[in-house]
């Protein structure tokens, strides 16, 4: 068993009788719906309105994508540079906050969304917080030194650092990164992700397990066994990303989890 639900079991008694836990609660059988950077098939990826949508269409969780300005701002944005999703060019990093501010980030997916803006990390904590659950990829943080520690205090700041029934959870495709998440943070889920068959061999599940909760895999590599062995270690499985029915019918054959998708409805309509 792992370190963060031993640590865990010491809250449950409280957890079971608390608002927050009351107001998640549900079947445990049930295949979670993760709203892919928003409702993103529906609005412009990871913004207030991709993510608003997520909760009207009453997704389980929205994932995230978080990176940081040029003078230290936590903002949500996919891609490392701005030019796909905005009118500007360059890279997250490289632009201060205010500069990202300014940046229309909603016109590329229709009139009806122009002046839409990027996201900073903590708005998205104290808008959704209590609402949906929230699954937050670290992106690239090989290229934000420090983002762990700064990713951590502003879940601290909000007291979402202790169990919340898994409705906070970091992922990301930087493997020492979640070790490092999972030591600042031992009460919150951690999950890897791959789309790389070699991350999926029993040794490399095990290794995995020590620290990760979910191994979220493309749904390009996932089979029954690997849903199998991946339970077998202790862990969940949360694949991704589905933007067609077929997909999200494969993925709810398979017994997943959860189902990281741009059309919640896909999932939705089948719990």
């Amino acid at each position: 068993m792992k370190k963060k639900l031993l640590i865990g079991m010491s809250f449950a008694l409280t957890l079971i009788f608390s608002p927050f836990h009351q107001a998640f609660a549900s079947d445990s059988s049930q295949v979670d719906t993760i709203a892919h950077r928003g409702a993103s098939g529906y609005a412009p990826e990871n913004t207030i309105a991709a993510f608003d949508k997520a909760v009207q269409m009453k997704a389980d969780y929205i994932e995230i994508d978080v990176q940081r300005s040029k003078d230290g701002k936590l903002v949500v944005i996919h891609d490392t540079t701005v030019d796909r999703t905005t009118e500007g060019t360059g890279y997250v990093k490289d632009l201060t906050f205010d500069q990202l501010r300014s940046l229309d980030a909603g016109s590329w997916k229709g009139e009806q969304f122009v002046g839409e803006k990027i996201p900073t990390f903590d708005e998205i904590l104290d808008r959704y917080r209590g609402k949906i659950g929230i699954l937050i990829e670290l992106k690239s943080p090989e290229l934000y030194p420090g983002i762990e520690e700064s990713v951590a205090k502003e879940l601290k700041e909000r007291y979402l650092h202790l169990p919340q029934d898994e409705k906070i959870i970091i992922q990301s495709f930087n493997f020492e990164s979640m070790k490092k998440m999972d030591a600042l943070l031992p009460y919150v889920p951690i999950g890897v992700l791959t789309s790389s068959s070699t991350d999926t061999t029993e040794q490399a599940l095990k290794e995995f397990s020590a620290y990760a909760d979910y191994f979220n895999p493309s749904y390009g590599i996932v089979t029954k066994d690997l849903v199998n062995q991946v339970h077998s270690q202790g862990m969940k499985i949360s694949s991704w990303t589905v933007r067609s029915q077929e997909a999200a019918d494969f993925l709810l054959s398979m017994d997943v989890d959860g189902i990281i998708t741009d059309y919640p409805d896909y999932v939705n309509q089948r719990n």
